[in-house]
């Protein structure tokens, strides 16, 4: 009969979260993990699996609790204001993270996905996530007239899309609040309404 876990999963899978994030994939060993998620290696291994399986477990857990969440909270707000709200919380999150750590999700893009097809299919299926979010927000607001019908909705989204993970980027290096709200509001500008 196995032994009960002595550990509260969703604990360690944020301190594993964590770890990827600040090191990437890389840089961070099985050890660094077992220290950072207060178990022993053997454990790490049994509940888990490898390092790459940690890795997903840890990623799911990232992009549940940020990108989904954050998406969850927004889609009730008026078009306009959801895409400004979703824009405002990553600038504001980019400006005070202190360890510079970005998007895990973008990281996941630069590091991982080029290398392993199941992350880049993940990848890819996460930001057609946020940016089918943006399409949603933009073709109601084209109906209510807040925002422009000048551009299709899909060719709005992917643009906010651009400048959003461009803005995850620009946080890794030049995390400036007037840097990044620039980028910000030169997406906003292009939504504006006809009117």
């Amino acid at each position: 009969m196995p032994r009960p876990r002595e550990f509260d999963e969703s604990t360690v899978l944020e301190a594993a979260m964590r770890r990827f994030w600040h090191r990437g994939y890389e840089q961070t060993s099985m050890r660094d993990l077992a220290d950072e998620m207060g178990i022993n290696s053997a454990s790490v291994y049994n509940a888990f699996g490898d390092k790459r399986s940690l890795y997903r477990r840890a990623l799911d857990y990232y992009l549940e609790h940020s990108v989904r969440d954050r998406v969850a909270r927004f889609a009730p707000l008026p078009p306009l204001s959801a895409i400004r709200a979703f824009f405002d919380e990553i600038v504001e999150r980019s400006i005070t993270d202190k360890q510079q750590r970005g998007c895990m999700l973008v990281n996941a893009a630069l590091e991982v996905a080029p290398h392993d097809a199941a992350f880049q299919k993940l990848v890819a299926d996460e930001m057609m996530f946020i940016e089918e979010f943006f399409r949603r927000c933009i073709a109601e607001g084209q109906q209510d007239g807040t925002i422009t019908s000048k551009r299709s909705a899909e060719e709005l989204a992917t643009t906010l899309l651009s400048v959003l993970l461009g803005i995850r980027v620009l946080a890794r290096t030049r995390p400036q609040r007037q840097v990044l709200e620039r980028a910000a509001g030169g997406a906003f500008a292009l939504l504006r309404s006809d009117d």
